[in-house]
This record gives C-alpha cells, sequence and structure tokens, in this order.
C-alpha cells in the first residue's frame, strides 16, 4: 500500500477524532455586529431605582425606553411580597404579574422539573426585581413631543385592576391607570393554552389636545445566568429575527456592544421594517418580544455595566392620539419552553417570521432538521424516544447501504490479499518503493480500490454531528427515557465501571473530580467493543504505527463519547452493530471468512513462541 493510499485512509479513520476536537475547541465566529444606528430621546423625570428600572435622558421624537437600575437583593418570596399581585393560572404556567408597573415577572412551566427525581420542583422562568437572577417582562409607554414620563405610566406605576381576579386561557386581566390630567391608560393582559402573552395597550384621550407617545415591551436579566451551560455548539443569550436575518449574541458579546451615548449603556440597535423578534433564549427556555407580523419596530440588544443587566427592547413608533379618541396597540409575549411543535405553530398560524429557527439547529441545519422530524414522528408512534433512535439508525444504514455495500465488498478483497501483501511486505524488506509498486500493482490486477471504504465512513460523520446536536438541543429529548437505567437520553451514562455500575457501595467520582473522566458507563464500554468488533472486519494496516492507532481507537472513543448523551452512545452501539453485521455477511459472500478471536489468539500464540 502506498503512503498516499495509506493517509487516507488513516486520515479517514481518525478524521471524526479530529472534527470532534475542533468542534469543542473552536466554536464558530460569532455574528458580525453592524454600524451604530441614530436614536434621540425624550426628557425623562421620573426614576424608579427602588424597583430595577431607571428611564433614559434627552429631548426628541423618537422615544427611549427606560433603563434597568440597581435593587436591593431579596429572597425570591420577599421580592413576591413586596407588591400587590395578579395570579395567573392556566394548564402549563403558574405565577404571577405585578401591578407595580404591571410586569410579568413571577412563571414556573407546570409541565417541567428541574430534575427527574418526583419531588423536582417546576422549572422557574421568570423572577422579580430584587430577588436573585431577577428575569421579567414590562411594558409601558414613552412619552414624545413634549409630554413628559410623569403623563404616562412606567415601571413604578401602581395599576388598578379593572376586570378579571385570575389571569388564565379563558380570563384576560385589564389594568388600568389614570394620570389625573386627561390621560387614561389600559393594559389588557390574555394569554393562550400555551406560552404566548397578548398585551394590548390603549390609552384614551380625554384632554382637548393631541398627545404624542410610543408603546413599548423590555425582557430584562439581571446579571449573566448561572446555569449556562457554555458550550460551543449551543447558543444561549439575546436571539433576534430582523427582516429575515437571524441574529444571535452570546452574553459576553452583549457585554462587549460599544457604548450608545444615547442609551447610556453599551447597546445595538437595529430598525426593523416589517417582521421580526427578540429576547433572550436559554437551553431549553426563551423569552420573546414579538411585534404583530408587518409591524415596523425598533430592537435594542442593551447591557449596563453599573447594575451587571442585559435589556431586550421593542420599541414601536410614535403614535398621535387625537382629542376625544382612544389609540391601542398589539404585542405577543412568548414566555416558555421551545417546544417544536409549539413554536412552528405560532409560525404558521400567527405568522411569526422563522420562529422555528429560535431552536439552535446549527451549522448543517439542513441534516439536523429533518433527523429531528424523523425522531419525533417515530417517537409519536413508537412512545419511546430511545427506540426511535434505533429506527432512525436502522433507516439511515438503509438509506447509505449501496454505498456501503461497494465500501464492505472492496474491504473484503483487501482482506482476502492480506496475506499476499504480508508477502510482498517480507520480500521487500526496506525497500518501501518497491513495496508500493508491488502492491499497487496487486491493486490494479485484483481491481480493488483502497480508498473505497472512506466513502461511508465520510458520510456519517455530519450525521454524528447532526444527530448530537438534535440530541444535545432540543427540548424533546431532555429527560426522556430508554430503557433499564437509562432514565435521560440526553445526559451521561449515570452508571460508572469504577463501582463495577452499582455493585460496590459507593458512588461514583462527581463531574468535578479528576477521576471523573474513567467513570465511563455501561453503554459508552458496549459501544467501545462494537467499534472494536466492526474495526476487526477491516484489513489492518501493514505499518505497524498505524496498526497500533487503529488498535487504541476504541478505547480512545470509549472515553471520548463516554461524558456524551447516553442517546448518542446508544445511537452509535446500534450503527456500529449494524455496520458490522452487514459487513460480516458481505464479506463471507465474498468468500473471507472473519475469525476476530481466532486471528487475536493467533498472534498471541506466535507471540509466546518467538519469546
Amino acid at each position: 500500500m502506498d503512503d498516499q493510499n495509506r493517509n487516507l485512509i488513516l486520515a479517514t479513520a481518525l478524521s471524526f477524532a479530529v472534527i470532534l476536537v475542533w468542534f469543542l475547541l473552536f466554536p464558530p465566529p460569532e455574528p458580525t455586529t453592524p454600524p451604530e444606528t441614530a436614536q434621540t430621546e425624550v426628557q425623562a423625570t421620573e426614576s424608579g431605582t427602588t424597583t430595577g428600572v431607571a428611564v433614559p435622558s434627552g429631548t426628541g421624537e423618537q422615544a427611549g425606553t427606560p433603563q434597568i437600575a440597581p435593587v436591593e437583593t431579596k429572597t425570591r418570596a420577599q421580592a413576591l411580597a413586596q407588591t400587590p399581585r395578579v395570579p395567573i393560572e392556566t394548564a402549563r404556567l403558574s405565577g404571577s404579574l405585578s401591578l407595580v408597573g404591571g410586569r410579568i415577572d413571577d412563571l414556573s412551566l407546570n409541565k417541567y422539573h428541574v430534575t427527574i427525581a418526583k419531588d423536582s420542583p417546576n422549572v422557574t422562568l421568570f423572577t422579580p426585581a430584587g430577588a436573585p437572577e431577577a428575569y421579567y417582562a414590562l411594558y409601558g409607554w414613552a412619552p414624545a413631543g413634549g409630554l413628559s414620563y410623569d403623563a404616562v405610566p412606567g415601571p413604578t406605576t401602581r395599576w388598578e385592576v379593572e376586570s378579571g381576579t385570575t389571569l388564565s386561557e379563558d380570563n384576560p386581566v385589564t389594568l388600568r391607570w389614570d394620570n389625573g390630567n386627561g390621560l387614561i391608560f389600559r393594559r389588557t393582559i390574555s394569554v393562550d393554552d400555551h406560552y404566548m402573552f397578548t398585551m394590548t395597550q390603549s390609552v384614551e384621550n380625554t384632554t382637548g389636545d393631541e398627545v404624542r407617545m410610543a408603546p413599548y415591551g423590555i425582557i430584562a436579566r439581571h446579571g449573566t445566568p448561572t446555569n449556562l451551560k457554555n458550550f460551543y455548539i449551543l447558543h444561549e443569550g439575546v436571539i433576534e429575527m430582523a427582516d429575515g436575518e437571524l441574529e444571535e449574541l452570546k452574553y459576553k458579546k452583549v457585554v462587549d456592544l460599544p457604548v450608545d451615548p444615547g442609551e447610556r449603556a453599551a447597546a445595538e440597535r437595529r430598525d426593523i421594517s416589517s417582521n421580526g423578534w427578540i429576547g433572550f433564549t436559554d437551553h431549553y427556555w426563551m423569552s420573546t418580544l414579538i411585534p404583530d407580523p408587518g409591524q415596523s419596530f425598533t430592537s435594542v440588544t442593551k447591557y449596563t455595566q453599573g447594575n451587571d443587566t442585559f435589556q431586550t427592547d421593542v420599541r414601536l413608533p410614535v403614535m398621535t392620539v387625537g382629542a376625544g379618541t382612544t389609540e391601542q396597540m398589539s404585542t405577543y409575549l412568548f414566555a416558555g419552553p421551545k417546544e417544536w411543535e409549539t413554536i412552528r405553530y405560532y409560525q404558521n398560524d400567527l405568522g411569526i417570521d422563522r420562529f422555528v429557527d429560535s431552536i439552535d439547529w446549527g451549522w448543517f441545519f439542513f441534516l439536523t432538521k429533518p433527523i429531528f422530524r424523523a425522531l419525533h414522528f417515530l417517537h409519536g408512534v413508537l412512545g419511546n424516544m430511545g427506540l426511535a433512535i434505533i429506527c432512525l439508525t436502522l433507516f439511515i444504514k438503509a438509506l447509505l447501504f449501496p454505498l456501503a455495500y461497494k465500501s464492505y465488498v472492496s474491504m473484503s478483497k483487501m482482506k482476502k490479499l492480506q496475506p499476499e501483501m504480508e508477502r510482498i511486505k517480507e520480500q521487500a524488506g526496506d525497500d518501501r518503493m518497491k513495496m508500493q509498486q508491488e502492491v499497487m500493482a496487486l491493486y490494479k490486477r485484483e481491481k480493488v480500490n483502497p480508498a473505497a471504504g472512506c466513502l461511508p465512513i465520510l458520510l456519517q460523520i455530519p450525521i454524528f454531528f447532526s444527530l448530537y446536536k438534535v440530541i444535545f438541543v432540543t427540548l424533546e429529548l431532555r429527560q426522556q427515557p430508554f430503557f433499564g437505567w437509562i432514565h435521560d437520553l440526553s445526559a451521561p451514562d449515570p452508571t460508572s465501571i469504577l463501582n463495577l455500575f452499582g455493585l460496590l457501595p459507593f458512588a461514583p467520582p462527581g463531574p468535578g473530580s479528576f477521576l471523573a473522566v474513567f467513570s465511563i458507563g455501561a453503554w459508552p464500554i458496549l459501544m467501545g467493543i462494537s467499534m472494536w468488533l466492526q474495526m476487526k472486519l477491516n484489513p489492518a494496516p501493514t505499518d505497524k504505527t498505524q496498526a497500533a492507532i487503529f488498535n487504541w481507537m476504541p478505547l480512545i472513543f470509549t472515553f471520548m463519547l463516554g461524558r456524551f448523551a447516553s442517546g448518542l452512545v446508544i445511537y452509535w452501539f446500534f450503527n456500529n452493530i449494524i455496520t458490522f453485521t452487514q459487513q460480516f455477511i458481505i464479506m463471507r459472500s465474498q468468500g473471507v471468512k472473519p475469525d476476530l478471536l481466532g486471528n487475536m489468539f493467533g498472534r498471541l500464540r506466535k507471540k509466546t513462541k518467538a519469546q
């Protein structure tokens, strides 16, 4: 075998490991920040330092929005008890909204729990200002045309309930505030049977003059979330759709934005002509401000260093409210899990542009999307996501079988020629040029292409990464059980060889221990064995160094995949088993009789005799 072909096979076999390491160490480049846009702000006279918001200063026609200000840290329960509240009770959501500012700042997800333990609490999405890791949505009006902030409701305004006692699917709540000078503001909040709020803000002008103002919505997060995965293949931070263009900014990139003098903070502003949304995305959860499709608006991403607060704004155009008239504007707020069916429904039914892309499909979106849809369909049919992964493995192997067949036939021929290649190597001795010439002549005579086995492996690499992306990113695999000890396919195998898979009376080392890398579960070990069996069917390299590398690869991959999601390891195990079965049958049909253990024991006997 000449150096070129030998290196090709080696590179193919090792490409999986190389790409994996590269993918983990060198993330894709972050989106570039577009040029800053100019914006002026209106005069402000109000501040809200006790509740986490302060308004901007300046004058002009384009209205500004409040900024987040420092707050006193309390427990979550103390922060909730500080303000009067209206309960939120739906089948999927529970919490409350504060009558101070009319904020949605207390929200839990009824269907989702923090862990798989039976007594695990529900996942908390929103938390009020003043509590650790405050995270909430607030709405208001920014004055324009000489109107002052005293004349419009702001973050500290105390609303009264005009109608409704509990916000639920069939019972909206309307809040009312009278500024005492002829302007009456109402905010009607409704929620559907999933996770979409509709915020309708109206102003009734009973004065004798027209007034000008602009509605806005804000989602604020106090501090960088502590539960970030910080993994390169997952985006966590600000996510925005701006006229068909998806923009993603991690928290550290928001901190590094250039300072906007008008915002008095690191900020980025975009004028969106017709379709867009903006908010924060976590691993599985998301909060998003969504104007009506076709509505123009200004989106703002902001970080205030003094109080370590992140903020996303939707600023709607300035409205003129004539004397004796009423004007209103409606926007949406999504606050919940990134369920594919749910957000696809909102995309199709409400016309929210590319809302499904709020799921981080990654570089290989052309593979991750169909792979997820296939898994989702199979899960619906079979009722078990692990079985869906196995069925998907069978489908992928069937799809690639025509290429695999040619590859296995070529490998069978090379396996048949192994004794002849060993003879050529012995005869050539140290004359590598002569050995390569004779090997190439042998390939040509027997019509063997040594590179034919590379293509199926190369095709498996993007499929493997796409499946890994789907398992790691999508909510539908979170806490999905398989059989036996696998209760969460998105988490690593919980067993460990260090305590003999639970037979010894002590727990294996946790992730913080240096021994954790050796804490390999049962499924990764099975995967390593299946990989060893599959590789033993392939013709062994004539070069001793390459042969040693190939022999170590199953062990290396066992440790590499040991802490990966168990769903991915199960996929790789069954992929290896199917590959082994296909290759074994094809090799037998080509007259090659693999003798896996016999070859190993034969080499041991030969080594013993030599000694």
